[in-house]
């Protein structure tokens, strides 16, 4: 197996140990029962970033030797200025945990900054655990799963008011997420304009200045079958991104110079991690990436 598929099956396996202690039918509804967690908005004319808590890499190794806990790393990211907060929830190789998201979701709060589980995720129960913990969001890999699969997640998403980053990495991904974010003309809202907005599943979200957004699509540039980074895969796939949802660079941007590019090419946030786990200031990294985005 390679490593994507090795992932996914110590993913069901967690899930079936954790169906054991709580059905399904048990955990949706004490979902259904959670406060409604922070939405995510972006502002509508700059550029944004989803900040990204991980212990480890498998590509990297440890990114985190100091003593400093996770609720510390995320206040320090929103305030810092991130849309959001990615927390990776996969323990065998990334040493994550569904504490750490609790964890990072109540500093959270104060801010109104979301939290978004990261993680291989295989079936609606694991949506409803990420909404009990306080996310706002989950990550959905477009290649990890059969459409009916990935649908699944979704409809989850939706009935548990979560937004969802799905994660392409090539065209194929790409073409798949376009048919699963198109939104038939009989499910518009009436009077919702179009014109420098995002076309959203459940109707255009705005707020003063900003826009909130329940889908998003990205392109990973490592591949997480061969871990391998692909080098200008972000700048040659972002023409095919649907042009309505929010798009994401994930992985490849390491620096301001990185954020410039990656927003000059199109994407309108990027999924940053390992680099932010190293910098010895991470809060100025994200300043200076912020505004190497915003100029395009």
């Amino acid at each position: 197996m390679d490593f994507l598929q090795q992932m996914a099956e110590r993913s069901r396996e967690r899930v079936e140990s954790a169906r054991q202690s709580c059905p399904e039918a048990a955990l949706f509804e004490r979902a259904a029962r959670t406060p409604l967690p922070p939405q995510l908005r972006l502002n509508a004319r700059g550029f944004d970033l989803i900040a990204e808590i991980k212990l480890r890499s498998p590509a990297a190794g440890a990114l985190k030797s100091n003593d400093e806990s996770i609720e510390t790393r995320a206040a320090t990211y929103a305030s810092a200025g991130a849309a959001a907060v990615s927390v990776l929830t996969e323990p065998s190789r990334f040493d994550g945990s569904m504490t750490h998201l609790q964890s990072a979701a109540r500093a959270l709060e104060p801010f109104g900054v979301p939290a978004m589980r990261k993680d291989f995720l295989v079936d609606p129960y694991q949506v409803a655990e990420a909404r009990i913990a306080g996310a706002s969001g989950v990550l959905v890999i477009l290649r990890m799963l059969p459409r009916a699969g990935i649908e699944a997640l979704l409809d989850a998403s939706r009935q548990l008011g979560l937004f969802v980053l799905l994660e392409a990495f090539d065209e194929r991904d790409i073409e798949l997420a376009q048919e699963l974010v198109a939104v038939p003309a009989s499910r518009r809202k009436p009077g919702s304009g179009e014109t420098n907005a995002f076309r959203l599943g459940n109707g255009l979200h705005r707020g003063d200045g900003q826009q909130r957004t329940d889908i998003l699509v990205g392109v990973n540039c490592r591949d997480l079958a061969t871990l391998q980074v692909v080098p200008g895969r972000l700048e040659q796939l972002a023409h095919l991104l649907p042009m309505r949802v929010p798009r994401v660079a994930e992985s490849g941007v390491a620096t301001a110079q990185d954020a410039r590019s990656a927003s000059a090419a199109g994407y309108d946030l990027a999924l940053v991690g390992s680099s932010l786990m190293k910098a010895s200031d991470p809060a100025a990294l994200i300043s200076e990436m912020l505004a190497a985005g915003s100029k395009r």
